[in-house]
Parts: structure tokens; sequence; C-alpha cells
């Protein structure tokens, strides 16, 4: 068993003393509420999954195990000359909570390579699509495909199933994915995009440098694929793809039937689609009313409110949870204004000056619940400049980031015994009768 499997089996033991003790002693204990229009909208704020893995704050942002996004990447093992930490120092961390040494970040590096290696029928899966299928398709057929060589779906039908030792299978099969996940998303994007040919992985490269280098691109965009897949990783278990990933895995569907699922969520516009939309806005938004002029505050500030009074939205700003600048777009626009070149970019410029105008405008505006950028605001732009514009793809990219967060919570789902998700419904005939007589809770 490997050092980080030891340590997870370690604190999962004590987690669960943690949360039998709550069930048994505390499981009455009411810690919300739920209104008419919570059940109608989504929802929305009601307190009903636990992660320990991230938790958003509504002002202060994601924190990962309990840091924040600059805590985050000061704390972890660097990759070799770089200021950002390798994703497998960073997927160890979300799944025990530990900073790893440089020499347990060396045990992940080197259990990565043996488990990136891809089965074949992957790519005779992806190849018998459409060639203009949406390459979320290609993706979430890919994960779906390795199914067939679930070690936890192989243990469920052994006969021996145990609940006590299933999150060891569940995390093999998290463990496979995480390390494929990237390997099968270059290939989509050098099948589609760059002449149907695959680039084997450098086996001296992390997994952000051997990103960068599959799809063909410079050194410098290791940083970029370490940083974009770390920020995407996890935004508590609300969203759309942890929450899917996490529902369709308690009912003991493996990683592989979870993730696809989660996948698919991912791929909608009020999702994960959401930065591929906002790009597309951006450089009509440029096209439209700057005409290759320098962006000043005057000439943005006109163009949103030509924008807001014809009825359209400023894709990018506001967000379901947060009512602050979302730290992921904090972090991303550092990257830029730190990175020669980049600052200077012509989109780089009105992106940073929409930032500096839109808040007030929004405010003014006053239909706005959170006038603030969101990640989606900025991250195209980065991918743009380094020669990514293919932006159907960019949803990809999030999904692969965002898997590392998916298996770690149900990792964790597993070892804890989790129970199948089950909400209860309601009828509008009862919402109507709780209205006029409001039930005595």
């Amino acid at each position: 068993m490997s050092q980080l499997k030891q340590t997870l089996a370690k604190k999962i033991a004590e987690h669960s003393v943690r949360t039998q003790r709550l069930l048994k002693e505390f499981g009455n204990v009411v810690i919300d509420k739920v209104t008419i229009s919570q059940a109608i909208g989504g929802m929305r704020d009601i307190k009903a999954l636990v992660t320990d893995i991230s938790y958003l704050d509504p002002f202060e942002g994601i924190r990962f195990r309990g840091k924040t996004i600059p805590e985050t990447f000061e704390a972890l093992p660097k990759a070799p000359g770089s200021k950002y930490p390798t994703v497998e120092a960073f997927w160890y961390f979300l799944l025990t909570g530990d900073i790893p040494t440089q020499e347990q970040v060396d045990e992940v590096l080197k259990e990565w390579k043996v488990r990136q290696v891809v089965p074949s029928y992957v790519w005779d899966a992806i190849r018998a699509l459409p060639r203009d299928s949406h390459p979320m398709v290609m993706l979430s057929t890919g994960i779906l495909s390795m199914q067939k060589d679930s070690k936890f779906a192989k243990f469920y039908s052994s006969g021996n199933f145990n609940k006590k030792v299933a999150w060891e299978y569940v995390y093999e099969d998290a463990y496979d994915l995480v390390a494929r996940i990237p390997i099968i998303a270059a290939f989509i994007y050098n099948l589609k995009y760059r002449g149907d040919f695959q680039v084997a992985p450098d086996p001296s490269l992390d997994m952000g440098a051997n990103f960068a280098h599959m799809i063909g691109q410079c050194k410098e965009y290791a940083d970029v694929a370490r940083m974009y897949f770390i920020l995407h990783s996890d935004h508590e278990s609300g969203n759309v793809s942890a929450h899917t990933t996490h529902l369709v895995h308690s009912a003991l569907s493996d990683p592989y039937y979870a993730y696809s699922a989660g996948l698919n969520g991912l791929a909608g516009p009020l999702h994960g689609l959401a930065n591929q939309e906002v790009l597309d806005w951006i450089i009509k938004f440029e096209e439209k009313y700057l005409k290759g002029a320098e962006p000043t505050k005057e000439l943005i500030e006109k163009a949103l409110w030509d924008t807001l009074n014809s009825g359209q939205v400023i894709p990018g700003y506001g967000h379901a949870v947060l009512r602050k600048t979302d730290p992921r777009y904090t972090a991303q626009r550092n990257f830029c204004l730190e990175t020669p070149g980049l600052k200077d970019d012509p989109l780089f410029k009105v992106v940073s000056m929409i930032y500096e105008v839109a808040p007030d405008v929004l405010m003014k505006h006053g239909k706005a619940k959170n006038p603030w950028p969101n990640v989606d605001a900025q991250s195209g732009v980065i991918q743009w400049y380094y020669g990514v514009r293919e932006w159907d793809f960019y949803t990809v990219l999030f999904g692969v980031g965002r898997s590392l967060g998916c298996m770690a919570n149900i990792t964790w789902d597993r070892g804890l015994g989790y129970p199948i998700e089950r909400p209860k419904s309601v009828t509008t005939d009862m919402l109507e009768k709780w209205a006029a007589n409001p039930p005595q809770l």
C-alpha cells in the first residue's frame, strides 16, 4: 500500500468517529430551514451536503482544505523552476488535508506515471464518434468507456463486498481517472484541432507540463495548466458537476459512471460552458464597441450601458454564491499582470478595463445581486493568448481540473459510508396549502 493510501486510511478511520458521533448524538439538531422559494428555485443555499475538501464562503471565496488560493499556492511544494505547485502535490493535499513533503510528492509523481496509461479502447470509443461532436461529448465518452475495468465495480460484483473497505477500490478508480483524464483531453485536442495525431506523455514531466507538451504548447504553458487545473478543481459540493458526481456515486455507481455524469452537467451553459460563452462575448464586444481603439474607462462604460440597456447581461459577472470578486479570477488576473507580454495583450486590456468599470455600472443598474466577476470572466483570455483559441475546448480543461475535487470527494464519501441521496419531493398543492397556513416547525 502506498504511503498516500496509508495516510488516507488513517484519516478516514479517525474522521469516521466524528461523523458517527454526530449522527448518534446530534442527529436531530436542525441546521437549516427550507422556504418555498428554495424548493422551487433550485434548492439554493440549503445546507444539505457535507464535504471537507473545500468550502465556498460568499464573502471570502473558496478555501481548499481550509486554505485560501494564495495560501494553497504558497504552502504546496513547487514544480521545478516554477512558483506553482504540481497538480500531483495538490491531489495529495485534497485527499488528506496535509501539505505533502517533497518525498511524498515524488511518490505520487511516480505512481501517477504508472496510472496514466490509457487503454487503447478509449481511443477507439472516441474515434467512433462523429468528428464534429463537441469535445465534452468526447471526454465524457472516453471516461465512461473505462467503466469496464472499474476496480470498484469488480469488487462490488465479487460477492465479497464490504462497506468498510469499499473506499479503497473507489480510491483506485479515482486515482486512475485523475491520472488519465489529461491524457484523454490532450488526445481530443489533437484529434479535433491538430490534424488527428497523438503525442505520448513524457515520463519526466509532471501532469501540467505533460499536458502542455502533449498539445504542442510552449514550456511556459505548463504553469498555465498547473494553475488552471488547481483553480478549477473544486468549489464545494453544491455545484452541478460536483453534486451530480456525488449523487450518481451515492447509488454505488463506480467513479467512471459518476464522473461521466458530472461532466455532462459541467457541459451546460449555466455551469462550465460559461467560460466559452464569455470569451465569445468579449471578442464581439471589442469588435462592436472598440473597433481596435485603446480601451478607456469612458468607452467601456458607454459600451456596458449600451449592453445593459439593450436587455443583455454582462457575461462573467455575478455568481450563485459569491458576493465578492471570485478569488479564482484574481489569481488568473495576477498571472496576467505578472507575465510579460500577456499584461499588454489587447484582449486582456479589455478584460482588465471591464473589471475596473463593470462593478460600478452594475451597482448603478441595480439588478445584479453580485456585480463582481467570476472565474469565467478571465480564464478564456489566458488560453487565447497562448494560442488555445478553440473555445469549445475550454470546458474540457475545466473538466480535467474538476476531476480532482470530484474524485477526492467520492473517495471520502465511501470512506465515511454516506448513504444514497434521496431528497423528498412535495406537490404544488402542498406548497399552496403551506403558503396559506404555514406549518409549525
